[in-house]
């Protein structure tokens, strides 16, 4: 059944009760409530299911328009408020796809979803953060660009001392036989759930980018205080650092990430440009990470790496590396 359809036979209007439901993962008694209902009305399969949409649709929503309108999003008029950051706190890492795709391991360090589950349902024989697991696969996949899904390996509902998670290309998990992921495939049609995102995204009015990003500028934003910068020159790149130091919504970003992928760094210009845009960066206060480094260009960056940056090969890598700094420096205030 249309992912839509499914949810209004159960009395859930999308737009009425997920893109303007403020208290989606953030609110414990309404997320317990919910997991509580859908259980009566549904069953314990279908109600995992129902999460995991609303989940992922939820997530591919906040991670769309972040992407689309950059920083500041979370200060637009609109009717509907969108988040400079993902909704759920999480934590992530590289993680290992044998084929080569996009992977990561993870956790929820809050266990918000789980807790909530305790509370409403008591103790849970098996994972039980679906909500939590379809965001964050939105988020990604929002964010990245292919299709990802996280499947949750440990869940303090269980007794488990966290919430663990992996993330994989839909192929990818099928390929590794994972006795849930056929039917968590199943649960989150993926292409009519971007498809409806893609509706909702394209009703809302984009905000006002008169004094923030114009449309052309190099940056981009992933996540509240993560940023990626492609290498571009120079004058480009320290144009778009000066338009996120002039953004209200930038004081919170604390790593930038200069994505190299495809530039040949020379040992004349190019290693000054990018000494330029590495000592900027740190004007600003954050913290530079260098990925998408080629080959040719390894030697003439590897001496910035001692005073200045990280240095990673792909930006995947980068991404959940900054990720990581951005949670162990919030944790620090």
């Amino acid at each position: 059944m249309d992912p839509r359809a499914r949810l209004e036979a159960l009395g859930i209007d999308l737009e009425g009760s997920l893109l303007d439901e403020p208290r989606f993962l953030t609110d414990s008694a309404f997320i317990g409530a919910l997991h509580a209902e859908l259980a009566d009305e549904l069953g314990e399969e279908a109600a995992a299911a129902v999460l995991l949409q609303l989940g992922f649709a939820r997530g591919l929503f906040d991670a769309s328009r972040v992407v689309r309108e950059g920083l500041g999003s979370g200060f637009s008029p609109a009717p509907r408020e969108a988040p400079t950051s993902a909704r759920l706190p999480m934590r992530l890492a590289p993680g290992r796809d044998p084929a080569g795709g996009l992977a990561f391991a993870g956790s929820w360090p809050e266990r918000r979803e789980a807790q909530a589950v305790i509370a409403a349902c008591g103790p849970a024989q098996a994972p039980v953060c679906h909500a939590s697991a379809g965001y964050t696969s939105g988020w990604l996949s929002g964010v990245l660009g292919p299709d990802l899904l996280a499947i949750e390996i440990e869940c303090a509902a269980q007794g488990a001392e966290r919430c663990r998670f992996r993330v994989l290309e839909p192929e990818a998990w099928r390929a590794a036989g994972h006795p849930r992921a056929a039917a968590l495939l199943e649960a989150v049609p993926l292409a009519p759930l971007r498809e409806l995102v893609a509706q909702q995204l394209a009703a809302l009015p984009e905000r006002d980018r008169s004094e923030s990003f114009e449309a052309g500028s190099p940056a981009i934003h992933l996540w509240g205080p993560v940023m990626v910068v492609p290498f571009a020159g120079a004058d480009e790149s320290l144009r778009a650092l000066e338009l996120i130091a002039r953004d209200r919504a930038a004081r919170g970003v604390r790593v930038v990430i200069v994505d190299c992928s495809g530039a040949i760094i020379d040992e004349g210009f190019g290693a000054l440009a990018l000494e330029r845009i590495l000592e900027a960066i740190s004007g600003l206060g954050a913290e530079p990470i260098l990925a998408g480094v080629s080959p040719l260009s390894m030697g003439v960056v590897a001496e910035l790496e001692r005073s200045h940056a990280v240095i990673h090969k792909d930006l995947p890598e980068a991404i959940a590396t900054a990720f990581q700094i951005a949670e162990a420096q919030r944790g620090s205030y």
